[in-house]
């Protein structure tokens, strides 16, 4: 079975290949059922393991050549030339190559999986933009990582996965405060819940603020929410709230082939 991936037209370019894997194509079972990325999960490594190699044939690259970091909710962002192994994974949320034959991934299930890529000169890019992440800098750490490099700001094009959505993402006080404690503007990125001092928020729209404030004009979204949508996709909210053991994670990768 193949991997099933969602693509963006925006992140299709001659010498890349990119995904945003859904939980569809892979051989884990129960709560991590099918296609589940996540080597932090209490999976089985080994369906974990086929899992991964499967997104990675499906991008047509080696199977041990998908690097995905030790996420950690930090705006650190690395330039990766090299593949390298579980043990020696970095811990960042943010990486970036110019590197043939080389994929870069992150997980999420729930928080936001950024890809991006200046097609022209041939550099991709990765983040993990949960709500910590995008408010720190995660996102226009990664941009600078690029540009070091080589990208030019106004060439990166940024695709926007599958991440949980401004009706399901209801936040506490001290939420909001947080946000508003930075940028009183921020506000707009809130609406009230019916629950009292409560708000629903929209991080794909922050996401897209953040990026668009960064410099970049090609941004897509792809518009899935990950708690709404059980068939496509993983989510650690949804898994809280009905008290399942574990949950599967969501991985998008692009590469240079």
């Amino acid at each position: 079975m193949t991997a099933e991936a969602i693509e963006l037209n925006l992140l299709r370019a001659p010498g890349l290949a990119h995904g945003f894997f859904t939980r569809r194509g892979g051989v884990s079972t129960g709560v991590y059922e099918s296609l589940n990325g996540g080597v932090g999960s209490d999976d089985d490594p080994a369906r974990v393991h086929e899992n991964r190699r499967r997104m990675a044939d499906a991008l047509g690259i080696a199977g041990d050549h998908l690097m995905v970091p030790f996420q950690i909710h930090s705006a650190t962002a690395l330039h990766l030339k090299t593949p390298f192994t579980r043990e020696t994974r970095p811990k960042c949320d943010g990486v970036v190559t110019a590197t043939r034959g080389l994929a870069l991934g992150v997980t999420g299930a729930d928080c936001g999986i950024v890809l991006f890529a200046d097609a022209e000169r041939q550099i991709i890019g990765a983040a993990h933009a949960g709500w910590k992440g995008a408010l720190t800098g995660v996102l226009e750490a990664t941009i600078d990582a690029m540009i070091e490099i080589g990208a030019r700001r106004e060439s990166i094009a940024a695709g926007l996965g599958p991440m949980i959505g401004p009706k399901s993402y209801e936040v506490g006080p001290e939420f909001f405060a947080r946000f508003v404690e930075a940028d009183s503007d921020y506000a707009e990125f809130f609406a009230p819940s019916v629950k009292a001092a409560h708000y629903m928020f929209d991080l794909p729209r922050f996401i897209e603020f953040r990026l668009k404030e960064a410099g970049l004009k090609a941004i897509a979204d792809c518009g899935v929410d990950t708690y709404a949508d059980e068939a496509r996709c993983f989510s650690y909210r949804r898994a809280t709230h009905r008290k399942d053991p574990d949950y599967g994670r969501l991985v998008a990768a692009i590469a240079l082939i």
